[in-house]
C-alpha cells in the first residue's frame, strides 16, 4: 500500500510538474509575444514618419522660410569641447514697438569677439519678420545663454535682460515710432553677474510695483578641464565636475534722479546666496498660496531650489519640504526646463521639468495647495515613442480643447552611442550630428494623462536637431499659440498652429494703470460653465526664454466664459463679467468689482 501511494504520489508530482512547466512556458511565450509585440509596435511607431501614415491631422506647420525668419545659430571653434557653446541659446517674444504685433529677438553664442550678433526681428501688419538688427542696440556678440523681457522703469515699454558665459546685459528701450532703439544701462543699473548666467525671471517679490530680477547661474567652469565619455573618447564635461553658483537677485529700488533705473544685489540678504546650485531652469510665482511670489529653479544632477518668500525681503528654500527638490524616489536629475500649469483643472497648478534622455522627465501635481507629488509614471508623460534630452518646454493648450498639453525641445548634451539620425538640419556641422534628437509633443486627455501625437507632427518633430529654447505664444493674433525653436548651430523655426480640432479661446492682456505694464504675478482664473481655468502672468518660463505675457485660455466648445477673477500681484482680488469668446481681451486693475484681498 505504501509503495503503491508513493507511485501515486510520483505520478501525480509528475503530473504537476509537467503542467507547471506548460504554464511556465506559456507565459513566457506570452511574455515574448507581448515583447516582440512591443518592439514590432515600436518599429512601426519608427516608422511611422516614413510610411506618411499620421493617425490625427498635425497640429504646426513650419512656417519659418513664409515669415522671413533668417536666423543662423552660431557657436565658436568646435572639437575644443566648450561646455557653454553645449547650453545656449535662447530667444524671446517681444512687443518692442508696442504696436500689438508680437516681434522676436534671438541669441548668438559664438563669443564676444565673434563676427555673429544677437538679432532682433520686427514683425510688420502683414506677419513677415523683418531684420532690424543694426543699430537696435540688442545687436551684441558673445557667449549669450538666455533672455527675460519686462518693463523695469514702468514707462509702458519693454526692456531686455540677457544672460552670458560670464556676465549679463541690461537694456532699456528706448523705441521710437517703431524704430528699436536699445541702450545698455548694465553698469549705472548695478546689475553686476560675472558668472555663467542662464535663465532669468523678471518679478516683484518685494510688491512694491517695480520689478525685480532673479538671474540663475550655472557651474564654476574652467575650460581646461577635460572630460571623456565611457569609451575614454573626450566629449562634454557634465555639471558634476565643477561646483554650483548661487542664484542672484537684484532689487529695482526705482528710477533714480536721472531716470536710469537702479538695482541693489541683495543675493546674501535675501537668503539666496546661501545655497549654491548648477542652475538652468527659473519660474517665480507664488507656490504656497499666500500671495508673494516665490522662486523656483531646476538644477541640473543636484535637488532643485523652491526659494519661499516670507514677506520680509528674505527667502527659505523650502524644495524638499514641498517636494519638488527631486524625484519620488529621492532622486537629483538632471533639471533644465521647466512648464507651469493646471494639468488636471483643479484650480492648482503643477510642475514639469525636462531631464536627460537616460531619466524620465517629471511631472508634480500640486494637491494641497503648497505641496508636490511626483506623479510622472500615472500620468503617461514617460509612455513615449522616444526619449530626448529636453531642454526648452512649456504646457499649453494648443488645441484649445480646455486642458493643457506638453512640448518639448530635445537636444543631447552627450555624444549618442547608437544610430545617429539622418534627418537633420541641413547645412548643420557634422560635429553636431551625433547630439541630434527629435522633439516632442504630448497631448493631454483632459484628465491630465497625456499621449504621445509626436509622430503625427513631422514638421516640428520627424527632423532631429540639438534643440534648446522653446517659445510658446501666438505670433500672428489668431487665437492659436505658436512656437518658436533654437537649435544649436542651424536655424531657429517658427511653427504656426493648424490644428483643425481648435476650439473657442480667450486671451487676456492684465494691466494695472498706475504701474503702466503687464502686471507679472498676476493669477487670472476664467469661469466657464462648471469648467475652472488658470493662468500665471509671467513669461520666464522654459528654459533661457521670455514667451507671451498673454494669458491664453482654450475653451472647447464654449461661447462664452461666465466669470474672469484676477488676483493681482499685491494680492488684491477682482472680479470681471463673462464675455464672449474667441477674442482678446485687456482688462486693466479697478475696472472690475472688489472680490477681496490679502
Amino acid at each position: 500500500m505504501s509503495i503503491q501511494a508513493d507511485k501515486i504520489a510520483c505520478m501525480h508530482c509528475r503530473t504537476l510538474n509537467t503542467l507547471l512547466i506548460a504554464f511556465l512556458a506559456m507565459n513566457v511565450l506570452v511574455a515574448c509575444s507581448d515583447a516582440d509585440s512591443q518592439t514590432r509596435s515600436s518599429e512601426k511607431d519608427s516608422k511611422a514618419f516614413e510610411d506618411n501614415q499620421p493617425r490625427m491631422a498635425p497640429w504646426f506647420k513650419d512656417a519659418t522660410e513664409s515669415l522671413g525668419l533668417a536666423f543662423n545659430h552660431r557657436t565658436n571653434k568646435l572639437g575644443n569641447y566648450f561646455m557653454p557653446q553645449m547650453v545656449g541659446s535662447g530667444a524671446a517674444m517681444i512687443d518692442f514697438d508696442s504696436d500689438g504685433h508680437y516681434d522676436i529677438y534671438l541669441l548668438q553664442n559664438a563669443g564676444p569677439k565673434s563676427p555673429h550678433k544677437n538679432q532682433l526681428f520686427r514683425q510688420t501688419p502683414s506677419g513677415q519678420f523683418v531684420d532690424v538688427s543694426t543699430s537696435s542696440g540688442l545687436d551684441v556678440p558673445g557667449h549669450n545663454m538666455g533672455v527675460a523681457v519686462g518693463d523695469i522703469n514702468n514707462d509702458g515699454k519693454p526692456d531686455v535682460l540677457i544672460t552670458q558665459y560670464t556676465g549679463a546685459k541690461l537694456f532699456l528701450n528706448q523705441t521710437v515710432d517703431n524704430t528699436p532703439k536699445f541702450v545698455d544701462i548694465t553698469k549705472p543699473a548695478g546689475i553686476d553677474n560675472p558668472l555663467w548666467g542662464t535663465s532669468a525671471s523678471f518679478l516683484d517679490y518685494d510688491r512694491d510695483g517695480f520689478l525685480d530680477l532673479a538671474i540663475v547661474n550655472y557651474v564654476n567652469y574652467y575650460a581646461d578641464r577635460w572630460c571623456a565619455d565611457s569609451s575614454s573618447k573626450r566629449d562634454y564635461c557634465g555639471p558634476n565636475a565643477f561646483d554650483g553658483r548661487v542664484t542672484k537677485l537684484f532689487r529695482n529700488l526705482g528710477p533714480q534722479p536721472d531716470k536710469t533705473p537702479k538695482f541693489k544685489d541683495v543675493t546674501l540678504a535675501s537668503g539666496i546666496g546661501r545655497k549654491r546650485g548648477p542652475g538652468l531652469g527659473v519660474f517665480c510665482a507664488d507656490f504656497n498660496g499666500d500671495h508673494y511670489p516665490d522662486i523656483f529653479v531646476a538644477n541640473d544632477g543636484k535637488p532643485n531650489h523652491l526659494w519661499i518668500n516670507k514677506k520680509d525681503g528674505t527667502f527659505s528654500e523650502q524644495a524638499d519640504l514641498r517636494g519638488l527638490a527631486a524625484n519620488r524616489m529621492s532622486k537629483a536629475e538632471a533639471d533644465m526646463g521647466i512648464a507651469i500649469g493646471d494639468v488636471d483643472s483643479d484650480g492648482l497648478f503643477d510642475v514639469f521639468v525636462t531631464h536627460l534622455h537616460t531619466e524620465t522627465h517629471t511631472l508634480w501635481q500640486q494637491k494641497p495647495q503648497g505641496i508636490f507629488h511626483d506623479k510622472t509614471s500615472t500620468l503617461g508623460v514617460a509612455n513615449t515613442h522616444w526619449r530626448g534630452t529636453g531642454f526648452g518646454t512649456a504646457m499649453a493648450d494648443f488645441d484649445a480643447n480646455g486642458t493643457l498639453d506638453l512640448v518639448i525641445a530635445n537636444g543631447a548634451v552627450l555624444r549618442t552611442k547608437g544610430k545617429i539620425p539622418t534627418d537633420i538640419p541641413p547645412g548643420l556641422d557634422k560635429f553636431w550630428h551625433a547630439y541630434c534628437q527629435q522633439n516632442q509633443i504630448l497631448s493631454n486627455d483632459g484628465t491630465g494623462h497625456f499621449t504621445d501625437i509626436s509622430l503625427d507632427n513631422p514638421d516640428f518633430s520627424k527632423r532631429a536637431a540639438v534643440s534648446r529654447g522653446l517659445v510658446v505664444g501666438d505670433f500672428n493674433n489668431d487665437g492659436a499659440l505658436d512656437m518658436l525653436i533654437t537649435r544649436v548651430g542651424s536655424p531657429a523655426r517658427i511653427y504656426l498652429n493648424i490644428a483643425k480640432s481648435h476650439g473657442s479661446f480667450l486671451t487676456i492682456t492684465a494691466i494695472d494703470p498706475k504701474l503702466n505694464r503687464i502686471a507679472y504675478g498676476a493669477e487670472i482664473t476664467v469661469t466657464s460653465g462648471k469648467k475652472v481655468y488658470k493662468r500665471i502672468v509671467n513669461p520666464a518660463y522654459s528654459y533661457v526664454c521670455s514667451n507671451d505675457p498673454r494669458a491664453h485660455f482654450g475653451l472647447a466648445r464654449a461661447g462664452k466664459v461666465d466669470q474672469i477673477r484676477i488676483t493681482w500681484p499685491d494680492g488684491y482680488i477682482e472680479s470681471f463679467p463673462g464675455v464672449e469668446a474667441n477674442q482678446f481681451l485687456t482688462l486693466r486693475r479697478g475696472s472690475g468689482k472688489p472680490a477681496q484681498s490679502k
